[in-house]
């Protein structure tokens, strides 16, 4: 019998997978639960199964962890990419990269705590735009820049702007999909390309570890 010793890793390869770690064990299971809370909700709603009326609750609930949780593997997954980047002369990569985060945290806490629609709104885009600014640092890695380029396409990074984007926007909206029929479905229809991003996320992350 051969025995293979396990290598050791850096400390830079553990923050690099600090971020595949919480979607693994955090994001995809919870998703699968929020869908089912919302599923249940629905059929609430319709009089189809007399649930307990705290289940709408707890699936926006679950749609604020799992937001929250994407916008930080997020912000991990960045400071691996800016951490590990070569460093140029002048340049300091970490000055840019706790200002950037530390604004993408303050108004995503801003988000959670507010209740109207426009605030909320004006919030999710600040959160977003922060993490659009943090990842235009040279260190982060996005395959390229620009939608006729077919790397774009198969960016890991580009994905999860876009995953981030559509999840914080239902937060911004949460406070209407309940009253309004067009906002519910308009949520539904949102949530639909979230799973199917969240599925291609999976694709090109591991290709990304395997790399």
């Amino acid at each position: 019998m051969i025995l293979l010793s396990v290598p050791s890793l850096t400390a830079d390869q553990w923050l690099g997978l600090v971020h595949p770690v919480l979607i693994i064990l955090f994001v995809y299971p919870v998703v699968g639960a929020t869908i089912r809370l919302g599923i249940l909700a629905r059929e609430r709603r319709l009089d189809l199964n007399p649930i307990a009326p705290t289940v709408p609750v707890e699936h926006a609930d679950h749609g604020r962890w799992v937001t929250g949780v994407v916008v930080l593997a997020m912000l991990i997954g960045m400071a691996h990419d800016i951490a590990t980047a070569p460093l140029v002369a002048g340049d300091s990569h970490f000055a840019p990269l706790v200002m950037a985060g530390a604004g993408v945290i303050a108004t995503f806490a801003a988000l959670l705590r507010t209740r109207p629609t426009a605030p909320r709104l004006a919030w999710a885009f600040s959160t977003w735009l922060g993490l659009l600014l943090l990842g235009s640092q040279p260190g982060v890695v996005r395959g390229a820049d620009w939608p006729w380029q077919s790397a774009f396409w198969q960016s890991h990074y580009w994905g999860g702007i876009a995953l981030s984007g559509l999840l914080l926007l239902s937060m911004g909206l949460q406070g209407e999909i309940g009253r309004r029929p067009k906002i519910r479905r308009l949520h539904v229809g949102l949530n639909l390309v979230v799973a199917l991003l969240l599925a291609t996320q999976a694709i090109s992350g591991t290709r990304n570890l395997l790399s």
